[in-house]
């Protein structure tokens, strides 16, 4: 027979949708998933973006020009939560939707030209050559979490437009959102297991998704990465091939699972803290919509595993702040926390902008990469900058091999030199340095070493960048963004980025350091507010 706490916590399924007050006093209130049938069919969007009916030539015309950002993984068709597992590529909408076309033009054509079986097999292959011809693509591309609506976002978005074609369900009328997204794969695909620091509801607008749910108190089955880690809202173990000697409790976490498939016009209400994994077939698209809710409303005993952790998250960023404090660094108002794929409920890790590019109104980026076209402030940062790095080598090169170019200014140093600054909290001059520089200054000063002492800024990031100069830079590109539009950063980045021979190393030093710094405060929150130390 089953308990009373864990039928409390089933699925609700409903034919039509209930009135605003009951999904506030009922539904959302019991922080329990509940599915809503038909929800989205009266949607302008349900008939004109059906692909079988033209929708794609819809899209097409409507926002094709638009630029969106996909993902792009090597582990597709499964895509990871985590940074170093996957990266965001612009691209024209058109394109994407090209993709999504190929597949059925190519069945429409061996159709039409009656081939055999042989052939139809050889054109199959012919059809994947195809599909892979942007790097990989077909199958490695997805579009998670594309802004309809950001009402944090200053910025244009990009794909407004198609606003005019959906309708906000009645359920939500008293909601403030946070945000509503396109989401659409042209080939099956895989969520890593994660959860959402606000609520949702996820709408299919067309195609089939398969949904598996895990209520908060199913967290130590499923591994939660740490809290002071890159993507701490996701689990640990991996779908396709889990390692249940490394992970011995997920073998069981099926047992707490609850599993939906949801059909064009059904809509699904998944509560912040409900872990979930989802599965998409070909050719899939759906909208969803993101919500602030009231965290401590309903204090059910599911819930407190989640309650923990986002409380634990909120100490760690103010043990952050002071951290930084203790080295002198003044801490300034962080950038709001967003949603981020489902990826992060913490505002240490925002890092699409590791990715992401930038650019200044008045200058593009790539055009400002010389010395001559610095400000003679910029030109004393840049040499202040270089020195400070060569001295902290120098410092240690009976430690290690290293020389310098002909030119007596760029760094070379040798693959097996090791990282020189340790996770040392009390003096940091690189840290230092970094915070006092203004955010449009430190931008072209990193320019023009990307472009003329790319080796002086590959030993910065990869031998000297301490975890706490890793949180300070990090910060820093959270300054730039905030000066610039969306459509010019791509340039920044990729600038920055292409002075390493390995751009994945240079990010991933980044984001150690930052998971060390993080790793730091959360040892401090433990002792503090726990009376747990690690350390012993």
């Amino acid at each position: 027979m089953e308990s009373s706490s864990s039928s409390s916590i089933r699925i609700r399924r409903f034919d039509e949708l209930p009135t605003a007050k009951d999904f506030d006093s009922v539904i959302e209130l019991s922080n329990v998933p509940a599915v809503f049938r038909g929800c989205t069919k009266s949607w302008k969007a349900f008939s004109h973006w059906n692909p079988s009916n033209g929708g794609l030539d819809y899209l097409q015309a409507r926002v094709g020009s638009c630029t969106v950002e996909a993902m792009v993984s090597q582990s597709a068709p499964v895509f990871y939560g985590d940074l170093g597992s996957h990266q965001r590529v612009p691209l024209p909408f058109s394109n994407f939707l090209d993709f999504c076309k190929k597949p059925t033009q190519m069945q429409s054509k061996r159709h039409h030209q009656g081939l055999d079986h042989r052939a139809a097999s050889q054109t199959d292959n012919d059809t994947k050559h195809a599909c892979l011809s942007l790097e990989d693509a077909p199958k490695q591309i997805y579009l998670a979490q594309v802004p309809i609506m950001n009402s944090d976002s200053q910025e244009t978005v990009q794909l407004e437009t198609l606003k005019e074609d959906i309708q906000t369900p009645s359920i939500l009328a008293s909601k403030e959102l946070s945000s509503i997204n396109l989401w659409m794969n042209n080939a099956e695909a895989r969520s890593s297991t994660h959860y959402d620091p606000h609520h949702n509801l996820l709408c299919i607008v067309s195609g089939c998704k398969r949904v598996v749910l895990w209520p908060p108190s199913a967290s130590p089955s499923l591994y939660p990465m740490p809290i002071y880690g890159e993507a701490s809202n996701h689990s640990s173990v991996s779908l396709e091939n889990p390692d249940y000697s490394i992970y011995p409790r997920a073998e069981c976490s099926m047992e707490f699972a609850q599993k939906v498939v949801l059909q064009a016009g059904d809509a699904l209400f998944i509560p912040e803290g409900w872990f979930h994994q989802v599965d998409s077939d070909d050719l899939t698209i759906a909208v969803n919509f993101w919500w602030r809710s009231n965290m401590m409303s309903c204090m059910l005993e599911h819930m407190d595993a989640y309650y923990l952790r986002r409380i634990l998250r909120r100490l760690i960023d103010k043990e952050m702040d002071q951290l930084l404090l203790k080295l002198g660094l003044k801490t300034r108002m962080r950038v709001c926390e967003l949603p981020n794929s489902g990826q992060a409920d913490h505002g240490d890790v925002n890092d699409g902008k590791l990715l992401k590019g930038m650019d200044l109104k008045e200058k593009r980026v790539k055009e400002r990469n010389t010395l001559q076209e610095l400000e003679p402030a910029a030109v004393q940062v840049l040499h202040e900058l270089v020195s400070l790095v060569h001295n902290i080598v120098n410092a240690n090169q009976d430690r290690q091999s290293l020389s310098t170019s002909t030119n007596g200014c760029e760094l070379v140093v040798n693959d097996k030199f090791e990282k020189i600054v340790s996770a040392d909290f009390k003096d940091d001059p690189v840290a230092k340095f970094l915070w006092d520089i203004n955010p449009q200054t430190l931008q072209a000063v990193f320019l023009a070493m990307a472009h003329n002492f790319p080796r002086t800024l590959e030993a910065l990031v990869l031998h000297v960048l301490s975890p706490v100069g890793a949180e300070v830079l990090t910060r820093k590109f959270d300054e730039m963004d905030q000066h610039t539009l969306e459509e010019d950063r791509n340039g920044f980045y990729e600038a920055f980025y292409s002075a390493f021979d390995d751009q994945s190393a240079a990010m991933n030093s980044i984001l150690k350091g930052k998971e060390l710094f993080t790793q730091q405060a959360f040892k401090n929150v433990l002792d503090k507010f726990v009376g747990v130390n690690l350390e012993n």
